[in-house]
């Protein structure tokens, strides 16, 4: 009792229970569920003790589990009628198959109570990061010992263009225990984002005691995440608790991502400046905020667009997922020809002289028109002569 309780690390009385389960299991069996026995462990003398119960009554109707008054006192002089009488039997004349009946009991029983107690241990460790050593791999899940038990690692947690090796260490955050027929199945991530901030809560110990905040935390794995902390103390910088001195923090943590880029930005309540500090490193010239919508229009200057976009769109889609809105990102010479384009679509006329000339939207210089309009008919002038003679 006393080696299984170490090795495996289960409860004693469960030991206990496993054997006086087993015992009685094949005493039934000896006996085919003919009688009405009983196993209990002794401590004093290290053996489990088999009883068998019957009832006292007047008249025997099955002797099996049945005595009669007369002989019942013979054992106990104060046994009544309607009373239970215990006999202990020898528990040694076990046959084989029933010795080995036991045996299994045991076994089964251990085995379940040592599954039950690894399912409890790490079931409170949920979220914690755990490092274990590479055992092998199947169909591209990588598969850790943890010592007293086996987790999985499966393809889409693992990092891009990791290589593991049998053999080598391993850390990663649990992020799920199942109860399976096979036993507790551990669940491992180093995708998830909360294997970030983890890292961080170890690295930083203002995170650790409550004083710097992790509000939000994004990741495109492998590549580049954004972190939103918070300080509830006006005296501490967030961003530069967890950048540490010269970034040694912080650069831990890149270390054990492998090289992965991490942005560190305050976190404000105001949504403008939040979507501001998301898409650092770009500076932000104007915000427009859809609060119905949840959409924000972010004016930025014409060198500052491609920053602001980031390589195939990663820097604006992270600041997106980490404000929860949706962003439209726009530079600041396309709003100016988006409006003159709109001043222009909306002209309704106006008058033009003669002398004055007009361009069009394409800078072509375009004459105005002159319509020529008949002159009305007047009388022939008279002559010197004519007016004398009238």
């Amino acid at each position: 009792i006393e080696q299984i309780v170490k090795e495996k690390g289960i409860d004693r009385n469960v030991v206990i229970e496993a054997m006086e389960q087993a015992v009685l299991t094949a005493a039934n069996k000896k006996y085919r569920n003919t009688r009405d026995l009983e196993a209990r462990y002794n401590p004093d003398s290290g053996e489990v003790e088999l009883f068998e119960f019957v009832t006292v009554v007047e008249e025997v109707l099955d002797s099996y589990k049945e005595i009669d008054l007369e002989e019942a006192r013979e054992i106990d002089p104060e046994v009544e009628v309607g009373d239970s009488l215990g006999e202990k039997l020898d528990a040694s004349g076990f046959t084989r198959i029933a010795a080995q009946t036991a045996k299994q009991v045991i076994i089964q029983k251990v085995r379940e109570a040592e599954r039950e107690t690894i399912f409890n241990e790490y079931s409170d460790r949920q979220w914690e990061i755990i490092t274990g050593m590479v055992r092998r791999f199947e169909k591209g899940e990588l598969l850790v010992d943890l010592g007293r038990a086996e987790a999985v690692l499966p393809s889409k947690e693992q990092m891009p263009r990791e290589v593991y090796r049998p053999g080598d260490r391993i850390r990663a955050i649990i992020t799920e225990i199942r109860m399976t027929t096979k036993g507790p199945q551990i669940i491992l991530s180093r995708t998830h984002p909360s294997m970030l901030a983890k890292l961080f809560e170890a690295e930083v110990p203002e995170i650790a005691e409550g004083i710097v905040e992790i509000n939000a935390v994004v990741r495109d794995p492998g590549s580049r995440a954004k972190v939103a902390v918070s300080s509830n103390d006006r005296d501490i910088d967030p961003v530069g608790a967890c950048v540490g001195m010269r970034g040694a923090r912080v650069q831990n943590v890149v270390s054990e991502l492998r090289g992965e880029k991490i942005d560190i930005i305050p976190w404000s309540e105001d949504i403008a400046r939040f979507a501001c500090n998301a898409l650092s490193p770009a500076q932000v010239s104007k915000v427009f905020v859809d609060e119905d919508n949840r959409t924000l229009e972010i004016i930025v200057a014409d060198d500052q667009l491609s920053l602001a976009i980031g390589k195939r769109g990663q820097n604006v889609s992270l600041a997106a997922r980490l404000t929860g809105c949706r962003i439209d990102i726009k530079s600041e010479s396309k709003v100016a020809d988006e409006v003159e384009l709109q001043e222009f679509s909306s002209y309704d006329g106006t008058s033009v002289d003669e002398e004055e000339t007009v361009e069009d939207a394409e800078g072509t210089v375009v004459e105005p028109e002159v319509t020529e309009t008949p002159a009305e008919e007047t009388p022939a002038e008279e002559t010197p002569a004519e007016k004398q003679a009238e």
